[in-house]
């Protein structure tokens, strides 16, 4: 049974303040396939005593999708809004499992006002990993299995955070095969920029379908993401070629959780 999450609002009425605040996102918070990503790190953290919590209704988009289609006045409405409420609060350490929300909160949010340590939940699984607080099964779930990983743009390219995902496989023993485009070469899913909310331009084929196909070349039984966006247009892409009955997308927290010495 699931324990109940902390708003920071509760923990504040009790005078207490977490170890770091959980910016869910909203698609953590309202996509069906991403809200699972949301419990799941819920799950793990929960498991191994880390003190979270989250904002709950109090947080809003953090206004990355209106900033990449154009809507300068949005975004800073919404950043600002969130700002107060963060800096309320007195938030210095925040942990999202969404690459637009690290990086807005972590590059962008800092001239509005609102500067906080800001990880992407890879680095700080591989940070609980390395200290010995996640604990992984030594016959773990994902032994020797064709793993490759999908670099987002806003965590690889845009932030550098290429080795945090990798390592990650690497200690769940997993068999890491590379796409011919990753690391600085990785080729987005087709969402970013706003591309998300809109039906794609006329072309000889979708960004997503040229994406998916380097991912089955590599002969890979799973696909790694640490995006809601990559984890979308990925799952579309195995659709779209029938295979999603031999090749499942994963969030990185959900082959942890599988793989955690329970």
């Amino acid at each position: 049974m699931e324990k109940s999450i902390q708003t920071m609002a509760e923990m504040a009425a009790r005078g207490e303040q977490p170890e770091i605040l959980f910016w869910v996102g909203c698609a953590g918070a309202f996509d069906d396939r991403y809200k699972k990503v949301t419990r799941t790190f819920a799950q793990i953290l929960q498991h191994i005593g880390v003190s979270f919590a989250v904002l709950g209704t109090e947080e809003s988009c953090t206004g990355d999708p209106a900033r990449r289609a154009g809507n300068e006045f949005t975004f800073q409405m919404l950043a600002q809004q969130n700002i107060a409420v963060l800096n309320g609060y007195g938030v210095q350490k925040i942990v999202t499992a969404c690459p637009h929300c690290f990086n807005t909160l972590k590059n962008e949010y800092p001239e509005l006002g609102g500067t906080y340590e800001v990880i992407h939940h890879s680095t700080y699984l591989q940070q609980l990993i390395d200290e010995g607080r996640v604990r992984l099964s030594d016959a773990g779930a994902w032994q020797g299995k064709k793993i490759t990983f999908h670099d987002s743009c806003y965590l690889g390219r845009a932030n550098q955070i290429f080795e945090a995902p990798r390592h990650i496989l690497e200690k769940l023993d997993a068999d890491l095969v590379e796409m011919k485009r990753c690391r600085t070469q990785g080729l987005c899913c087709g969402a970013g920029g706003g591309q998300m909310f809109k039906e794609p331009e006329k072309g000889r084929k979708d960004v997503n379908i040229e994406r998916i196909e380097e991912a089955l070349e590599t002969g890979a039984q799973a696909i790694a993401v640490g995006c809601p966006f990559c984890m979308t247009m990925m799952a579309d892409g195995i659709k779209n070629k029938e295979r999603e009955h031999d090749v499942k997308v994963y969030d990185l927290s959900e082959l942890v959780w599988e793989g955690l010495e329970k």
